[in-house]
C-alpha cells in the first residue's frame, strides 16, 4: 500500500487509552466507490476504498482491433464497449469481494472523449444507479488523470500538471479537487495522435519489431536505436510566448521528410524505409522538445506569479504519453534544473483505466463535491474544458524561455 493510503488510514486508528475514557466510539467502515471508464478504446472498472486501496479491477483493451484497422473507429469502439462492459464490471466487483449494495457511490467518465464510447459507460452506470439507488459521481477524464498521482504519492495542492495523451495535451495548475487553472493546451491535435499518425505513415505495423505495438509505442521502440540528429524539425509556435501546443504542423514536416526519403530510396508508401529508426527518433525528439519548452514557460509563470512556492513546487506528468520514457526523462531533467519535484504515476496508471476513475470518485466523495443524488439531465460531453482558462494571462506575461541547448534535458 502506498504512502497516501497509509496516511488516509491513520485517522481511524484509536489507542487503548482513548477507549478507556468513555464508551467505545463507532468507527465508520471505509466508503467504497466503483469507477467505470469508457471514454475511448479501453473498458475499465475498479473498486477502491477511501484509503486508496484497490480492492478489485478489470480492464479490456481494444488495441489489437484498432491496430488492424489503422486507427480507432468510433462505432467499432462503441460496440466493443457494449460487449465488454458488463463482464468487466462483474470481474472488478468479484475481485473486490464487494457487492453493488455495499458501494457508497458509482463514479463514471462522462467527459471528454468519444461520444459513442462515453454513451456506453454512462448508460450502463445509470442503470446500476437506478437499480441500486446509489449516488452518482460524474467524472472529467482529464481531472482523473491529474489526480491519479495522489493515489500513489503524497502530493498536496497546488501542483503543476502536464496531461499528455492521444487526445489531449494540457498544462494546468491543480489547486484542489475539481479546482484547476488552465495555462495552455493543444490548439490542434495531441502528441499521442501525432506519433500514431507518423507510425501509420511509416507503416510500422509491417516492421518485424513493431507488428503488435500501438503507433506511439512503436515510435518509442525504434527511436531507441535511431539517431534523431539526422533530421532537424523546426519547433512550432516559437513566436507565441504562451503555453499552448501545436502538433499538426510537426506531423506535416515529418510526413514531408518521409516522402522525400521514399523518393530517394525509390520505394512506395507502405514499404519500410532504411532510415525508419532515425525518422522515429527525430519525430519523438521534436515532440519532446516542444512539450518541454512549453512546460518550462509554465514553470516560470507559476513561480513569477507565486502560484507555486519554491519549497513545494511540483510537476506531475500523467496520461498515456507520460509512459514514454524519453519524454518522461526530458521532463524530469527540466524539473530538476528548475527546482521542481517530478512525479508521474506508474505507466499502467498513465493509460486509461478504472482505478483512476474510482480514485477521482473517492477524492470527490471525501471533498463532498460533485455527488449527484438525482441523475435527471445528466449527459455525456465529448468536449469539455478543464478548469478556469488563464492562458491569456500567461501570454500577456510574455515570458522568454532559455534555449533548450542550455538545459541538458536528455
Amino acid at each position: 500500500m502506498g504512502s497516501t493510503a497509509l496516511r488516509f488510514l491513520q485517522p481511524v486508528r484509536h489507542s487503548m487509552a482513548a477507549g478507556l475514557s468513555g464508551p467505545p466510539r463507532h468507527v465508520r467502515p471505509p466508503r467504497l466507490v466503483l469507477g467505470i471508464e469508457t471514454s475511448c478504446d479501453d473498458t475499465g472498472a475498479a473498486v477502491l476504498d477511501e484509503a486508496g486501496t484497490v480492492l478489485g479491477e478489470a480492464l479490456q483493451s481494444q488495441k489489437e482491433v484498432h491496430l488492424k484497422a489503422g486507427g480507432i473507429i468510433p462505432h467499432v469502439a462503441q460496440q466493443l464497449h457494449r460487449e465488454s462492459i458488463q463482464q468487466v464490471v462483474k470481474e472488478a466487483l468479484s475481485a473486490s469481494g464487494v457487492s453493488v449494495n455495499e458501494l457508497a457511490a458509482i463514479a463514471t467518465t462522462v467527459k471528454p472523449g468519444l461520444a459513442l464510447s462515453l454513451e456506453v459507460g454512462l448508460q450502463y452506470s445509470l442503470q446500476l444507479v437506478d437499480r441500486y439507488q446509489k449516488p452518482f459521481i460524474p467524472i472529467h477524464h482529464m481531472e482523473a488523470h491529474a489526480l491519479t498521482i495522489r493515489l500513489t504519492e503524497q502530493v498536496e495542492f497546488p501542483f503543476l500538471v502536464l496531461l499528455l495523451s492521444g487526445g489531449h495535451c494540457i498544462l494546468a495548475v491543480a489547486r484542489g479537487v475539481s479546482d484547476f487553472l488552465l495555462l495552455g493546451q493543444s490548439i490542434d491535435i495531441a502528441p499521442g495522435d501525432m506519433l500514431d499518425k507518423v507510425a501509420r505513415r511509416l507503416s510500422l505495423v509491417k516492421h518485424p519489431e513493431c507488428h503488435s505495438m500501438a503507433g506511439g509505442k512503436a515510435i518509442e521502440h525504434l527511436a531507441q536505436t535511431g539517431d534523431w540528429q539526422q533530421y532537424t524539425f523546426r519547433l512550432p509556435m516559437q513566436q507565441y510566448r504562451n503555453c499552448d501546443f501545436s502538433f499538426s504542423g510537426l506531423q506535416s514536416l515529418v510526413n514531408k521528410a518521409i516522402l522525400q526519403k521514399e523518393k530517394e530510396e525509390g520505394i512506395q508508401e507502405g514499404e519500410i524505409l532504411s532510415c525508419v529508426k532515425d525518422i522515429a527518433a527525430a519525430a519523438q525528439h521534436v515532440v519532446a522538445a516542444h512539450i518541454i519548452q512549453r512546460t518550462h514557460r509554465a514553470m516560470l509563470f507559476c513561480m513569477k506569479n507565486s502560484i507555486l512556492l519554491p519549497n513545494t513546487a511540483t510537476l506531475v506528468v500523467s496520461g498515456g504519453v507520460a509512459s514514454n520514457q524519453y519524454i518522461r526523462k526530458g521532463l524530469q531533467t527540466l524539473a530538476n534544473a528548475n527546482g521542481f519535484a517530478f512525479l508521474s504515476p506508474p505507466p499502467r496508471l498513465c493509460t486509461d483505466n478504472g482505478v483512476m476513475i474510482a480514485w477521482n470518485g473517492i477524492e470527490r466523495l471525501r471533498a463532498g463535491c460533485g455527488i449527484l443524488y438525482s441523475t435527471d439531465g445528466i449527459r455525456y460531453e465529448p468536449k469539455a474544458p478543464l478548469g478556469i482558462d488563464i492562458s491569456k494571462r500567461v501570454e500577456e506575461d510574455s515570458i522568454k524561455v532559455p534555449r533548450l541547448r542550455k538545459i541538458q534535458w536528455c
